[in-house]
């Protein structure tokens, strides 16, 4: 279990992690004493199946999973993700995942940990682990079942992260700025999506692109693969490791009547800025499509490939 002293401490989820969010006041307490108290939640089960197409993402799970349940559909409850879909998702993804699992209200949302786990913490864990599975006779509270089938790239429009409809159903909506970066989606795997739609293209003229990488480590390897160079040659902005614009702060703060594209996790009235501007949240490929066009559009529509 990791205490953390933000609600995106669920993220841990993506490593079969149970972490979960504080107040400064438990987490002072945590400090001190070494130890946390923590009720056991329901489990609500979401079972991933289906083959997805290119373009979709971890983002658009997650976004999937919100578009059925709700923002309150994981009250007082842990998100369990699973199903044969899963094997499929890297740990960049599954962070993706896992970090918004708390826009649905849930404690905390967990990925069992698996080969995939284990492939991505050799070199990194610093001490001995043990994978962790719901018990084949688990009970849960309920189980949702997302088809990757034919799952389009969604969006959240504004003002709430449940508001999801398919890209293809608000192409044309101007955007003037475009954010790719955040806890849940500012990975190397989120970056090369991007790099791939602005290599050798340029930042639409009435557009902003704003591009953070999550971590130091993720931006020196995005040094050493040409993608700061990419997104520094299509005239994007390249910002160090932070919250930013996320949460309303810094580099990228919205004006009244602007619309960003953005690869965060929450849109809410005034997050980024003014409560006049408007923000969706999108995958890299999205949000990267959508500065070069200046508007929203299905990624194919830059890059080709296919779509709707």
């Amino acid at each position: 279990m990791i205490a953390g002293g933000d609600s995106h401490t669920c993220t841990y989820g993506a490593l079969g992690a149970f972490g979960t969010g504080l107040g400064s006041t438990d987490i002072a307490f945590c400090l001190a004493f070494g130890w946390f108290w923590q009720a056991v939640p329901a489990t609500v089960r979401v079972e991933f199946v289906g083959s997805r197409e290119r373009f979709v993402t971890g983002k658009d799970l997650i976004l999937a999973v919100l578009a059925q349940i709700g923002v309150a559909g994981g009250n007082g409850h842990v998100l369990e993700f699973t199903g044969p879909a899963v094997s499929g998702l890297s740990v960049d993804e599954r962070l993706a995942v896992a970090n918004m699992a708390v826009e649905a209200g849930a404690e905390t949302g967990l990925f069992p940990a698996d080969e995939v786990t284990a492939q991505y913490l050799q070199g990194r864990a610093r001490s001995p682990w043990k994978a962790e599975r719901s018990d084949p006779d688990a009970s849960f509270a309920r189980t949702v079942r997302v088809d990757l089938s034919g799952l389009p790239p969604l969006v959240a429009c504004p003002d709430s992260p449940g508001n999801v409809r398919p890209v293809a159903e608000v192409r044309g909506q101007r955007v003037d700025q475009v954010y790719v970066g955040n806890c849940s989606n500012g990975t190397l795997t989120d970056l090369r999506q991007a790099a791939e739609v602005l290599r050798g293209r340029r930042v639409h003229p009435r557009c902003r692109a704003i591009v953070v990488p999550a971590t130091y480590g993720i931006y020196r390897q995005a040094m050493e693969e040409g993608l700061i160079a990419t997104f520094l040659e299509a005239g994007a902005v390249v910002a160090p490791p932070t919250c930013g614009a996320c949460f309303g702060g810094h580099m990228g703060v919205l004006a009244a009547g602007e619309v960003a594209v953005t690869t965060t996790n929450r849109n809410f009235r005034g997050r980024m800025g003014s409560p006049e501007a408007g923000v969706y949240l999108a995958n890299a490929w999205v949000a990267a499509a959508a500065a070069v066009a200046g508007e929203l559009v299905h990624p194919a529509d830059v890059v080709g490939g296919g779509g709707p």
